[in-house]
């Protein structure tokens, strides 16, 4: 089994979902908007890729030269029954944590086998759990039956980045899609969509259907979609 899974994303008309270069009283009213109808979900956890999770840690790297041998590849709880968990979609470890929560949240590497053994000894250092779901690449159908079993998650939302959110469209294990339209034309052709596919994984067009539309405050409207 696995966690319903919404996949939560705030985009510009034009569909994209990063904000650099947004006015600032914009672009955090957005944000609290965002926030605050992701809190409606009720989740359990939540998940971001490595770029989003690095600018959340403030990441400054890590120290070199913690593991004194090899550390098998297993996975490793250093807590079970948090009220909240931040999953880290992180396969070759790289995100430079400072401490076991991001947000209140307890933090859940999600890594290869890739993975070194520094980054390992500093996530154990700190208290930060981890598990593997792949040798070389992540098999995040496995990522979910194992956050599901393990930690008892019932409901997930992934918040990105663009790369994340397409992966997991792409896998069919999104139960729910939620986009906050924002109103402004970002414009910006090199800029990622809110949802992206690495290159050579497009597989196909992914059809939903409309569960509900409503307006919000400023102008932005609120799209919930489920699998057609």
């Amino acid at each position: 089994m696995k966690p319903y899974v919404i996949c939560h994303m705030m985009s510009s008309l034009d569909g994209h979902a990063l904000t650099d270069g947004w006015e600032r009283p914009f672009k955090q009213a957005a944000g609290e908007l965002y926030e605050t109808l992701a809190e409606g979900f009720g989740f359990d956890a939540w998940a971001c890729g490595r770029v989003t999770m690095q600018e959340i840690a403030h990441d400054e790297g890590y120290p070199s030269g913690l593991a004194r041998a090899p550390i098998p590849r297993e996975n490793h709880w250093a807590v079970r029954e948090a009220k909240a968990y931040a999953v880290s979609i992180d396969p070759q470890g790289k995100v430079g944590w400072k401490q076991n929560t991001a947000l209140g949240a307890h933090i859940v590497e999600v890594l290869t086998e890739q993975v070194s053994d520094d980054y390992l000894a500093h996530l154990q250092q700190l208290g930060i759990s981890y598990l593997f779901a792949g040798a070389r690449e992540l098999d995040l159908a496995q990522v979910l039956e194992t956050l599901h079993r393990e930690l008892g998650i019932q409901r997930l939302v992934v918040e990105g980045g663009p790369h994340v959110s397409g992966r997991f469209v792409q896998a069919g294990l999104v139960d729910e899609v939620s986009v906050l339209l924002l109103p402004l034309i970002d414009g910006r052709g090199a800029h990622p969509a809110s949802f992206e596919m690495e290159e050579g994984r497009w597989q196909a067009p992914a059809y939903l259907k409309l569960a509900s539309a409503e307006v919000q405050s400023g102008g932005a409207v609120w799209l919930r979609y489920t699998p057609r």
